[in-house]
């Protein structure tokens, strides 16, 4: 068994704005990745360095919650834990610190310095006296304050949320109802088919098929008039953000973004040299008037206008022509993310924001991870015609398309109608399991739990009332949820800056797996004690 680990020195800062279990956490992912912890190293047990930090064990026992959650420590029962013996490499190397980037919350992607645009400078914390220095051993260099860290690993939420799926997880249709049947038969008879061109490399646009059956779908569903040839096929939305940004933007673009928003969105452009411009929303959906007065000359705005992501909110019409019209005004591009417009609980679904755009501004883009299931990976553009050309170039150079197998078994099975039966059926299921975790909700938490019911999407907001001590730690609610079992992730990180006390506190919340009223209630019941802990 490995000793306990050799010297560390930890400070921590209670006057900080940032929770003195993040604290922990950075200055434990620091010294791992300075090599003062390495790999198969015990750390100390979660009452010794609780009692070493005068501070609850229960802070303790959150940080330790989410850095093994992040892979960085392994619990191992009586043996204790210890720092996980698979991290890889990269993470143990001493690397230089960097300053000016405050810490990430945990589950919100970090976004690393592009070199075009300097860091801006963070604001030092004023001199306050902080928790006297306790050793973690005896003679190690001490762990860096926060702000003079390395750069942290990102939280990787799309690995989080993989494997085997969690009850309430985001973003995750009723796998309990697919028809497996149906779909096995049609994938097997694609398989034993023999078809070469099935077997060669695929077309970078899509499957040929496939596209027909899209854009006669969105003809008729999305009131989105297209040709084959508009629509691109790719390997999921980011896979669609990238061929997109690669054909139309260029370095230092500025890209309006729904503030809150979609967080992997968000994470994935921070890191692609694009300038990310928060534009705050309301219950009419992105606020525009807002952007135009941050950034007029913007390139690019990310839009969830169907089902805001994470709010719910639908974009107005008023907004919706505001929007327009900017994008004609400044020959801008706007990116409409229409993720789950599927299911919508009251009345039929609203005509997307590309069924209005007549100057060939909006790029549609949807996928069938909701609509099917996530793990088929695929997603699709619809692209203006005047960029087709520019689209198609792109496609060829950066990538060799996605699984023809796949794309033909899911033409056939929207062209024998399967594709529209499923979601008919989806739409009554998720009306019912949507009242079932809506009850429960207001059931458990009573006036401490502000819960709407939701018109559409298979997942939907809550936002906590204030307790006696001020705003909810929505993010040290969900780490205990996850230690629960329950896959929800706090609202606050979906916002751009999540430190500040008006910033809405609360969860988001999967429903379309719940699958009686028992069920959903005592998942409520269990978040409940996890808001109380």
């Amino acid at each position: 068994m490995s000793e306990p680990t050799l010297a560390l020195t930890i400070e921590i800062d209670r006057q900080h704005q940032l929770p003195l279990y993040l604290q922990i956490c950075e200055r434990f992912r620091a010294a791992i990745a300075a090599g003062h912890l390495r790999p198969g190293d015990r750390v100390p047990a979660l009452r010794g360095l609780a009692t070493q930090l005068n501070t609850a064990r229960g802070t303790v026992e959150q940080a330790y919650t989410i850095l093994v959650d992040e892979g960085y420590l392994q619990m191992r029962g009586a043996a204790g834990t210890f720092v996980s013996p698979s991290l890889p490499i990269s993470l143990t190397r001493a690397s230089p610190p960097r300053t000016g980037t405050p810490p990430n919350r945990p589950g919100e992607p970090a976004a690393p310095p592009r070199a075009s645009t300097p860091a801006p400078s963070t604001p030092s914390t004023p001199s306050t006296p902080s928790a006297p220095s306790t050793p973690l051993a005896q003679s190690a260099p001490s762990i860096p304050p926060a702000d003079l860290q390395p750069p942290r690993r990102p939280q990787p939420i799309a690995v989080a949320l993989s494997g085997e799926p969690s009850p309430l997880q985001p973003g995750l249709p009723a796998l309990d109802a697919f028809p497996r049947k149906v779909w096995h038969r049609l994938v097997s008879l694609r398989a034993r088919s023999g078809e070469r061109a099935l077997l060669g490399y695929p077309n970078p646009a899509g499957y040929r098929p496939l596209r027909e059956h899209i854009a006669t779908y969105l003809t008729l569903s999305r009131g989105v008039t297209c040709v084959p040839d508009q629509v691109f096929v790719t390997g999921g939305y980011r896979a669609t953000l990238e061929l997109m940004l690669r054909s139309l933007a260029r370095a230092n673009d500025r890209v309006w973004f729904e503030d809150p928003g979609y967080l992997l969105a968000r994470g994935f452009l921070s890191e692609t040299g694009v300038q990310l411009v928060p534009v705050p929303v309301d219950d009419e959906g992105i606020d525009v008037a807002r952007g135009m007065q941050l950034d007029p000359q913007a390139r690019f705005a990310l839009v969830t206008p169907s089902h805001q992501s994470p709010l719910g909110h639908t974009l107005s019409l008023s907004r919706r022509i505001a929007l327009l019209d900017w994008a004609a005004r400044t020959s801008g591009w706007i990116v409409e993310d229409d993720y789950d417009s599927e299911f919508r609980y009251l009345g039929r679904p609203l005509p997307a924001l590309k069924s209005l755009d007549r100057r060939d501004h909006v790029i549609y883009c949807s996928t069938f991870s909701k609509a099917m299931y996530p793990g088929l990976r695929l997603a699709y553009a619809v692209v203006p015609e005047r960029a087709v050309e520019r689209v198609e170039r792109v496609a060829c150079s950066m990538n060799a398309g996605s699984p023809p197998l796949l794309q033909a078994a899911l033409a056939d099975f929207i062209e024998q109608g399967h594709f529209a039966r499923h979601l008919k059926r989806m739409r009554a299921l998720y009306g019912e399991r949507r009242m079932l975790i809506v009850h429960a909700l207001r059931q458990a938490f009573g006036e401490r739990l502000i819960v709407e019911l939701p018109v559409g999407g298979i997942q939907f907001a809550v936002q906590f009332t204030d307790g006696p001590d001020g705003p909810v730690d929505d993010v040290a609610v969900a780490a205990r949820a996850r230690v629960a079992g329950l896959a929800v992730l706090p609202l606050s990180i979906w916002y751009t800056n999540s430190h500040t006390r008006q910033t809405p506190r609360g969860l988001v919340i999967g429903f379309a797996n719940i699958v009686d009223a028992d069920e959903a209630q005592r998942h409520a019941r269990t978040l409940r004690a996890c808001l109380d802990r």
